[in-house]
């Protein structure tokens, strides 16, 4: 006889589009991993939790978070805060860490945190020092290629991919010579290159502005499929949706060319954006929920700046300046995607596109037993977003809690928000 499993979770709707899986099933754990998925399953449990009427996904995994605290000044979050206690198993920090900066990430932020901590090492030397707040740190000359290369393999456990800035103030100070430099050191390490679109820098006073639609094509020749096209609904110029108001011409044919693209939803989100690239039939790969000390009410360290061009505090719950990534996928299933769309966009497709698919993102028999719950609320909430486009949706996710290698933590962050009904004043 087997030994007893050390938790069932029982009567939920397991959804795992790694192994086709969407049913009422039960999922056991032991010894911290995945012991069995299946439904009824016998055998005995140390401890059984009802979680009927409730999803049952693999660890949840946000691809855009912003976790290195302090030394990235008030733009970093405690990463069991985005993570585990908000229902989120595995967090990518976009751009914190650089090869300056990477051994303190390592001690400070990853190895610390409950919740399993990778990163996308910033091209530039600074990385996220102060959120990105002084432009002129991320000029080309401020890249150090070698270095990075090298210290990106000497933390290849954590690193998955490389992360820079396409926007219209670096364009317009430097051209594209900065993100040719990123891509050499991306396509060195055979790792993902993640770029920012949309504005982030304010412009130069003493230079003509770029022009914001002509990024995306000059990126096409610099990025290799497989590289990352962040920010597809971004409210902000130089996105995927030109100055006509129509999707680029050239998204299709950087699609085309193997590019993925990730939400990376954060206060720049706008559903106005999002349904013009919907409708026009582009859904991203990914969806990560780009949380920072700009877009959450958290009391920022002393000295850092109290004004930032990018603050712009979250509302989409009407009024609450904060977030989730559960909240990220109620805004896609807003827009009109299903859930069986959105639930590979935090598991799945994530886990692929950080090159671990079999590893995180399933619940297979045997992986790390990194398992996320939720509740599937109905009713009538209204969302908000940061142009004050209002939408009405009948439903509404929030996480209750999750297993990261079987051990529980409830989703009790300071950062979750609460739903707003529709008729609420």
């Amino acid at each position: 006889m087997s030994a007893p499993y050390d938790l069932v979770l029982r009567g939920g709707r397991v959804i795992d589009p790694a192994q086709g899986l969407d049913g009422i099933l039960d999922v056991a754990v032991r010894d911290g991993k995945i012991a069995a998925v299946g439904k009824d399953l016998p055998g005995p449990a140390h401890q059984t939790t009802d979680v009927r009427g409730k999803l049952v996904l693999p660890g949840m995994i946000d691809t855009h978070a912003h976790v290195y605290r302090y030394v990235s000044g008030r733009f970093g979050l405690e990463a069991d805060m985005v993570g585990v206690h908000s229902g989120v198993t595995t967090v990518v920090d976009q751009g914190g860490p650089s090869v300056l900066t990477f051994p303190g990430f390592r001690e400070f932020a990853a190895k610390p945190a409950a919740t399993r901590v990778l990163a996308f090492i910033s091209a530039y030397m600074v990385g996220g020092l102060e959120g990105h707040y002084y432009p002129e740190l991320y000029r080309p000359d401020c890249i150090a290629i070698d270095d990075t290369i090298r210290v990106a393999k000497e933390n290849a456990d954590l690193v998955c991919g490389v992360k820079g800035h396409a926007e219209i103030g670096g364009f317009t100070r430097w051209g594209d010579e900065a993100m040719r430099r990123a891509s050499k050191i991306s396509s060195a390490l055979n790792l993902p290159l993640y770029i920012h679109f949309g504005q982030l820098w304010p412009l130069p006073d003493d230079k003509e502005s770029y022009d914001p639609d002509a990024v995306l094509p000059e990126m096409l020749d610099i990025m290799r499929p497989g590289d990352i096209l962040a920010h597809p609904f971004t409210r902000h110029p130089g996105g995927f949706v030109d100055r006509h108001g129509k999707l680029h011409p050239v998204v299709r044919e950087a699609l085309a060319r193997g590019l993925k693209t990730d939400v990376g939803h954060g206060s720049h989100f706008s559903f106005k954006m999002a349904r013009l690239v919907l409708d026009a039939g582009i859904v991203p790969d990914t969806l990560g929920a780009d949380m920072h000390g700009y877009n959450t009410t958290i009391p920022k360290p002393r000295g850092t700046p109290d004004t930032h061009p990018d603050k712009e505090e979250m509302h989409m719950f009407a009024g609450q300046h904060n977030f989730s990534l559960a909240s990220a996928m109620t805004s896609m299933l807003a827009l009109g995607l299903t859930l069986e769309q959105v639930v590979p966009m935090v598991t799945s497709k994530c886990a692929d596109m950080l090159g671990m698919s079999g590893k995180i993102g399933t619940l297979k028999p045997g992986v790390e037993a990194d398992v996320s719950v939720l509740d599937d609320e109905r009713g009538r909430f209204r969302l908000v977003d940061n142009e004050e486009t209002q939408v009405i949706t009948n439903r509404l996710l929030h996480p209750a809690f999750c297993l990261r290698a079987g051990k529980r933590y409830d989703a009790d962050a300071v950062i979750l928000p609460k739903a707003v009904l529709a008729d609420a004043a």
